[in-house]
Parts: C-alpha cells; structure tokens; sequence
C-alpha cells in the first residue's frame, strides 16, 4: 500500500433521515452561548495559562457577555482549582455569569470536583465518558452496556455530591464524548441511562452536550445526527442540547451552525478557535456571521482589538491576518477591481438604508475599525485604490483619466520597490508626475477681462528663466490662455477635459484643477494648486506643458518679453 493512500479511510456512517427538517429552517437568533477558553483553550496550550493570565481572560470573557464559562477542570490540576477557588472567594463572578466545570466519569474527581465549587452561587457539573466503537473496543475494552454503566454511575456520583452543598443551584451536564463518531441509536441509549438517573424537569433541565471531539465528517451529516438525537430522545422539554464541534475538517463553525438548525440550543466555543489540535469552534467567527445576517448575536464583539490582544497574550497564539471577520486584512482590498466597487459604493451608501457594499460583507467601523485599512496599494492594485486613498487621505477627487495614469506610476513603484506603496508615497508620486508649475514655465500673474462670455487674458508667464507676456481671446480663462500659447508658440493644443475643486471649506480653501490636453497628438494631463481658481486652472495647464518641454523649446524666441 502506498504510504498516501485513501483507501485506509472510509466515511463516516449517515444516519438514515427519512424527513429531515433542519435544510428549510433558517438560523433567527443565537444560541446559548459557553466558553471553554479557560478549560478546553487552556489544555491546548504547550504552556497552559498561568492564575493572572487566566484571570485577565476571564475579565475579557465576562465583559464580551457570556453567561456561562466553562472555567476548569479543577480534579485533574491544582491550578485550575486554585482558580476556581479564586473566582469564588473573591466574589468574581457576576450574579447573572454561572461557571462550569468538566470532570470524567469517576467518583474521586467529582468528589474533589464538588469541593473546588464549594460556597458557588450557581455552577454547572459537566461530567463525560467516552461512547465511540473505537473508544469502547480499543480503548476501554467495553460493550455497550459497560460504557453505559460508566455513565450512570457517573451520573449517580454527581447528583451525590450535589446534595452535600444545597445551598448551590446546580446544573447538570453530560457528554457522550465522540459523539459525532457513536452510533446514533447509542448516542440516545446512553443520554436515556443518565436522564434515569437525573430526573431533569423543565424547570430544573439538565444540559445534554453533543461533541464532534474528532470532525470526521461532513457539517450536513453532523445536523443529521443532531437532529436523529432531537427527534429521538425523551424528555426533550427538559433537556437544553449543547454542542461542541472541534475543526479537525475546518468545518466547526459550519457543522455548529447546522446544528442550530437541527435543534441544538447551545454552543460551546472558544474565542478565535483556539483548541486542540485544530481547534474548537469559533465563538467570534459565528457570531460574527450572525451579526451579518441581521441577528443580535448577544456578544459584544465592537472591540476586536481588544480580543485579539487579550486573547494572544494570555494564549502565546497568533492570530491570522485573515482570520475570519477580525483579522488585520479582512477589510482591505489589494485588487484594483476590488478597489474601485468598495470606492463606488462607499461613496453611494446613505446612513439610514441597509449596507450594501461590494466585498464588505459589514461596516468596518461596527468593529471599532476604520477605512484607514480598507484600501492598500500593491502592483496588484488599480485605479480604484489609487483614487481612493487621494480622495481620503488628501482630499484629491481625480478624473478618470487621472486615476488610471497615476495607478500605472504606482504599479512601477510598487514592482520596482517589491511591496506595498503607502499613502504618502502614493501622493508623492501624484504631485511628480502631474504637478510641473514651477518647472520650466512659471505663471508669475494674469489679467482677465470678461465680456458677455467672450474673455481676454494677459499672462506674465517665467520661461527658461525670462519674463514674458502671451495674450488670447476665448470662451473662459484656459480657453483664452490655450489660444494666447498656440498664437505665440505655434504649437497645437485642444484641452480634452477639465475639472476642478476645492480642498477643505471656509474662505481658506484651496483650489485644486486637473486637465488634460492633446498637444500636437499626444494626451497629456497636469494639476496644479492655488487660492485663486483661475490660477489654479491656468498652472495645471503649465504643468500639462512642462511634462512634454524637456529638450523642447517652450516658446520661439519670437515671443516679446514683457514689459518690467
């Protein structure tokens, strides 16, 4: 056999649903949600959290808004019984957070288990053993009725133990780990032999946790068997169904989504997925896609700055730049055509209707970032981006012809310099290669006369070094100016666009023109800024000239000088 080879792997058995009902139901509001960074996240770690580190998470957790938090596994380590110990005797726990613990199905570390939560308000005592043919055959070398024997007496130990502390509301949860990966009709035996023994009721419901402990399949067939358990077993107005998916497929967000829908009403979860092996579910991520979708996701996710730095510095875990919805470069678009729709449609978007964006699923801005991000500049990008950052960061509304000159200078820059192009060299270039008004010619001054749309206009322009005067006749300022140079020069100019505005308000304003002209067959365009409009107007046509003089003679010697 080969050493890659698929035929050793074989899929994971489909329950048989005849009518299956979760496909035509659609996701209205969150679940329940559980973290079990402090416990799952932690046991994921090469150097597990320290008290400080978890106490600083805790914090984070308490003030995103989760109810319940899965703190420990306070039997199997004397730090997370000291924490636990901690949360309770220094009053850390909010009277509207309960905590949860998890234990294995064994009578000394539930003893020691109930201990660690003495003098708790409120707790919940998840217990677990595991169910899976695999777990039972090779592991434990059991028959089904040995696991089940396991659980009961697991179950029997926790009720216990629970009534030695009355003073605590108790809430019991159990999980047939490898659920994903037990027979389906099993999975319900199992669950029915610890119901027996716990005798939950709707007002005191016990919590039945699904966990797919390995994925192994994929999410369609998770929601099968989550809603195989829904419709099958008893007591179900008295039983919350939890999940607890891990991403050994890169599935988990997908197959806890699903399994929503198949009827679960809890998720347990950890911030950005931190887990074993490939992680557990992502808390933020489906709330997140929630959020998307229209649907309060009962989180505080505004500040995922915080999360993320938080998160990383209690774990030691990097988050990826494009993890889902947070990372550094979800929002930022490097393609130009990418550039140029969020460009467009950022420019029509009116506050008061619902976001419509193109490549931004939501507005930045509800996760406490902001558009500095949104646009970057590489040799993949466009006119679009281009445009965008001038327009943002300059306040710079260039034409269309403008934007895509100046996209090609950035692209050289970007191959030439092998990376991304910043705002301030984006700008620079933008003044090299259109803004040329005080290079060979100069306008030192003008005089416009207006006469029922026909105008007249000197110029006292600086060539090479020389005063001189040119003098025209047109439609407008540049028109005339146009007529007056072609006159003097013998050159033949046509101005092919032209716009302008201003940058800023009040009476301080500047004034910024763009033009492009067609001189003797080549398109050229220039910019220029100034106070005045005119000036403005008139300098971006120098600058247009300047661009295409070098080696040239600017003006014949005929033209006469101007007078000093």
């Amino acid at each position: 056999m080969q050493a890659f080879d698929h035929r050793k792997y074989h899929p994971t058995p489909a329950p048989q649903m005849r009518n299956r009902q979760w496909p035509n139901r659609t996701l209205t509001r969150a679940p329940r949600w559980c973290s079990v960074d402090l416990r799952d996240g932690n046991q994921a770690l090469l150097e597990p959290m320290n008290v400080a580190q978890k106490q600083r998470l805790w914090t984070l957790l308490v003030k995103l808004g989760f109810k319940e938090i899965e703190v420990g596994f306070p039997a199997a380590s004397q730090p997370d019984f000291d924490f636990v110990r901690w949360l309770i005797e220094a009053h850390a726990i909010p009277d509207d957070v309960t905590i949860q613990v998890l234990v294995q199905a064994r009578e000394a570390l539930i003893v020691r288990t109930f201990e660690a939560l003495r003098g708790a308000r409120r707790a919940i005592v998840h217990v677990y053993n595991s169910t899976s043919p695999v777990q039972r055959e090779r592991v434990f070398g059991l028959d089904r009725d040995g696991v089940t024997a396991i659980a009961r007496q697991g179950a029997a130990w926790v009720q216990r133990e629970a009534q030695k502390y009355p003073a605590t509301a108790w809430t019991f949860q159990y999980s047939p780990e490898s659920f994903s990966n037990t027979e389906m009709d099993y999975a319900v035996e199992i669950c029915e032999a610890v119901l027996d023994v716990w005798q939950p009721t709707p007002g005191q419901p016990c919590i039945i946790n699904l966990p797919s402990t390995v994925e192994s399949s994929t999410p369609n067939i998770f929601a099968d068997q989550v809603e195989y358990f829904a419709t099958h077993i008893s007591r179900r107005d008295s039983i919350i169904i939890s999940l607890h998916t891990h991403n050994d497929r890169g599935c988990a967000v997908a197959a806890a989504e699903l399994g929503v829908l198949a009827g679960a009403d809890r998720v347990e979860g950890t911030l950005l997925g931190n887990g074993e092996r490939t992680g557990n579910m992502d808390i933020v991520t489906m709330a997140m896609n929630l959020y998307s979708q229209g649907i309060a996701p009962q989180l505080d996710l505004s500040n995922p700055d915080e999360i993320i730095q938080v998160a990383t510095e209690c774990t030691a875990l990097p988050v990826h730049p494009r993890h889902p919805w947070v990372g550094e470069l979800v929002y930022t678009a490097f393609s130009g055509s990418h550039q140029d729709a969020i460009r467009k449609c950022l420019q029509r978007q009116q506050a008061e209707e619902p976001w419509q964006v193109a490549y931004l699923p939501i507005d930045p801005q509800d996760l406490g970032r902001d558009y500095q991000a949104v646009i970057r500049v590489n040799s993949q990008s466009g006119k679009g981006g281009v445009a965008f950052v001038m327009e943002r960061d300059y306040g710079l509304s260039l034409p269309r012809w403008m934007q895509v000159e100046l996209a090609q200078a950035v692209q050289r820059a970007s191959e030439a310099d092998g990376g991304e192009v910043d705002s301030a060299r984006i700008h620079a270039l933008f003044m090299q290669t259109f803004v040329n008004d005080h290079t060979r010619v100069s306008l030192k001054g003008y005089r416009l006369d207006r006469n029922g749309g026909h105008d007249t206009l000197a110029a006292q322009i600086m060539v090479d070094g020389q005063t001189q005067l040119i003098q025209g006749h047109g439609e407008g300022a540049i028109s005339a100016f146009v007529q007056g140079w072609m006159r003097h020069s013998g050159q033949h100019i046509n101005v092919v666009d032209y716009s302008e505005h201003a940058i800023g308000s009040g009476t301080g304003a500047e004034a910024v023109a763009y033009i492009q002209l067609n001189l003797n067959g080549q398109r050229v365009a220039g910019a220029a800024f100034d106070h005045d409009t005119v000036s403005a107007s008139l300098k971006a046509v120098l600058s247009a000239l300047n661009r295409v003089s070098v080696g040239e003679a600017i003006l014949p010697a005929a033209l006469s000088p101007a007078a000093s």
